[in-house]
């Protein structure tokens, strides 16, 4: 007998269902920000494209690089419910300033606006995930739910974004921003006592280290911020700085890997740092769709559609559907596919999702070299660009975090799992470069444009799908050093949910 809609919402646990909500409302602003920042740089403060793209290559690197410092600041020193509100008020801030035009705002505004959003992700996260115990098999579906809440929240964001855009009201974008963060706030302050921490190193301490931690906590979140404005001014060189540490990162990882003692782990970190890399070509690409990409849709793509015109910033939300409706439906064909004996592992995953990510930019010159007699691209191809790129993302981003699960020594999973996140932030910087090569782009100059777009594009998408030919051809190797022997087993790892 199924269980009656009142009897499933109470077995939810406390807390789980306001942090659905929360999400949805947390993420309008990034949304906002992420699909705008560009286009606001370039069409209203008068950045160059490649000062625009150098900028948006920053905000992505400090998002995803400060994830891994917000669960450690929200564990120890503040806990996660108040760097959570904490980093919500930085963004209100941060989009309160943005919001008043000027440049000297903008960096101030995303000072406040980055040392919030990097650091109170995680701490949602880590929120929901103490809602359930350890061997609760609900807790997956609570984050399937926390992820549809996200792409919610990028949808509505994503929307209202273009909606302004066509008139370029920004300010009144921003606006509609913060009023995002204040509701966030409002559910989580409603909901204060059901979100509190459970199980963190902060609750071990004693009333008066308590104390000083929290202080100690605050003075940091604060102290971030003219960091973080100072590095935001100065791109070319911070750009080199997480370069260098990175690289730092990868030798340390090759290092570790070299003299791990175990054979069978030893071959599971090799695994690890050559899908890594795999990865981190993806995502270079991925993420120039607010970058590069909204300039050359902006500017080079016939926007016209069905008598409509297309915002920049809706052609976000053709990822948004693909991944909210394609999920569940590849789910469902890797199972179909596995109960007849095809083999869909890791290994060609990642291969498939570089091939797919090239053919999505190869899509783009084809697309130019049919333009109209003005230049201007049909929609179409940009659309199908999207498309092949987001069918990629679901190949390669649900398996990722599991992957390091399966791969990761015990003793390194942190470093391995905190490596995996910063490969995102470095890609930033990498859509940042590629952007930065794109022409000028002004009204009317899309026939000048066009070869310069055609080309690296060109370049672009024959590069991913190389790597991703490499990859295929290094399949049985791949599988060979991640096949697990250790406990009389002989499996290759899968993507999560998969049923063999």
């Amino acid at each position: 007998m199924s269980l009656s809609l009142r009897e499933k919402l109470s077995a939810v646990p406390k807390g789980a269902g306001a942090l659905f909500f929360i999400q949805v409302f947390a993420t309008l602003s990034f949304a906002v920000l992420y699909s705008t920042l560009v286009l606001y740089a370039t069409q209203h403060l008068q950045f160059s494209a490649k000062e625009a793209s150098a900028i948006m290559g920053v905000f992505g690197a400090f998002n995803y690089g400060l994830h891994l410092f917000g669960g450690y600041l929200g564990g120890r020193f503040l806990s996660n419910r108040n760097l959570f509100v904490g980093g919500m008020v930085l963004q209100v801030a941060g989009c309160a300033l943005i919001s008043g035009g000027s440049v000297a705002l903008l960096y101030w505004g995303l000072a406040l606006f980055l040392t919030g959003s990097g650091l109170n992700v995680t701490c949602l996260n880590m929120m929901l995930t103490q809602r359930f115990k350890p061997d609760d098999l609900r807790r997956e579906g609570a984050f399937l739910w926390n992820y549809a809440g996200m792409n919610i929240g990028f949808f509505v964001g994503f929307s209202v974004a273009g909606h302004y855009q066509l008139t370029e009201n920004y300010s009144s974008l921003f606006i509609f921003a913060t009023v995002g963060n204040v509701l966030a706030i409002v559910l989580a302050t409603v909901n204060w006592k059901v979100l509190a921490d459970l199980n963190t190193p902060l609750l071990d301490s004693p009333a008066r280290q308590f104390k000083l931690r929290f202080v100690t906590g605050v003075a940091i979140l604060l102290g971030l911020v003219p960091i973080v404005w100072i590095l935001l001014q100065h791109p070319d060189g911070t750009e080199t700085l997480v370069k260098s540490i990175c690289a730092l990162v990868a030798v340390a990882l090759i290092y570790l890997t070299l003299k791990h003692p175990d054979p069978r782990e030893k071959n599971n970190m090799w695994a690890y740092l050559i899908l890594t890399f795999g990865s981190l070509v993806f995502w270079a690409l991925y993420q120039m769709a607010p970058n590069g990409l909204q300039l050359f849709v902006l500017h080079n793509v016939d926007r016209m559609v069905w008598g409509i015109e297309i915002a920049p910033q809706w052609t976000q939300n053709i990822n948004t559907i693909v991944i909210v409706v394609g999920g569940p439906l590849m789910s469902a064909l890797f199972v179909w596919l596995r109960r007849r004996g095809w083999t869909i592992d890791v290994p060609k995953q990642f291969s498939t999702s570089l091939v797919l990510m090239g053919f999505g930019f190869l899509a783009l010159p084809a697309g130019i070299a049919l333009a109209d007699d003005k230049g201007m691209v049909a929609f179409f191809w940009f659309f199908l660009s999207f498309l092949l790129q987001s069918i990629g993302e679901l190949l390669i981003s649900p398996v990722g975090y599991a992957m390091i699960g399966q791969l990761a020594p015990r003793r390194y999973q942190g470093v391995m799992m905190g490596s995996w996140m910063l490969v995102t932030g470095l890609a930033s910087l990498f859509a940042g470069d590629f952007s930065g090569m794109i022409p000028e782009p002004t009204e009317g100059a899309a026939l000048s444009t066009n070869p310069a777009y055609a080309k690296l594009f060109a370049e672009l998408g024959s590069g991913s799908v190389a790597v991703g030919i490499v990859l295929f051809l290094l399949i049985p190797f791949l599988r060979r050093l991640i096949t697990s022997k250790g406990m009389g087993i002989d499996r290759l790892p899968q993507a999560e949910g998969a049923v063999d």
